[in-house]
């Protein structure tokens, strides 16, 4: 792992050097494509405090992903409306269509504000609504065959 660059001074841009946390975690992941456990040891050394510190802080964010994750992220959202929806279970379905792919990387997400429209997943945080589990298959396999785009993730490498 090389050392995160630019750090210095981003830390000097704070007062209290614990607020940089957040802007060393987005450099880390997009050095190494992920929130690794030695980038939040080495966060903390920055930063002077525990590495257990920089994960209570980074983990509360869906956009830092802890680990390792392919070229698409797969988004479903599960809050209220969606869980009554199916949600949940448009989430098993992926993932369990993508248990062992390494290119896609589905996660559960809180909320993605897309309500009116549920159930929603984001790829690569592009929105997708009014979704059954065939249907949000059918849009990842879009992404993977390159006929629908989508932009990287914090670009971290892949």
């Amino acid at each position: 792992m090389t050392a995160l660059r630019g750090a210095g001074e981003v830390i000097a841009q704070y007062p209290d050097p614990h607020s940089a946390i957040l802007p060393l975690a987005h450099r880390a992941q997009d050095r190494d494509g992920w929130l690794s456990p030695e980038a939040m040891q080495e966060i903390a050394e920055l930063v002077g405090t525990t590495p257990a510190d920089v994960l209570g802080v980074c983990s509360f964010y869906t956009m830092y992903k802890r680990r390792p994750c392919g070229r698409l992220v797969v988004s479903v959202c599960t809050n209220v409306t969606c869980l009554v929806v199916g949600g949940p279970e448009i989430l098993e379905h992926l993932e369990t269509r993508y248990a062992h792919d390494p290119d896609v990387f589905v996660e559960e997400v809180e909320c993605l504000a897309a309500c009116g429209n549920a159930p929603a997943m984001q790829v690569n945080y592009e929105f997708h609504e009014h979704l059954d589990p065939v249907m949000a298959v059918a849009i990842v396999d879009d992404y993977k065959s390159g006929q629908l785009t989508a932009r990287g993730v914090s670009g971290g490498r892949r």
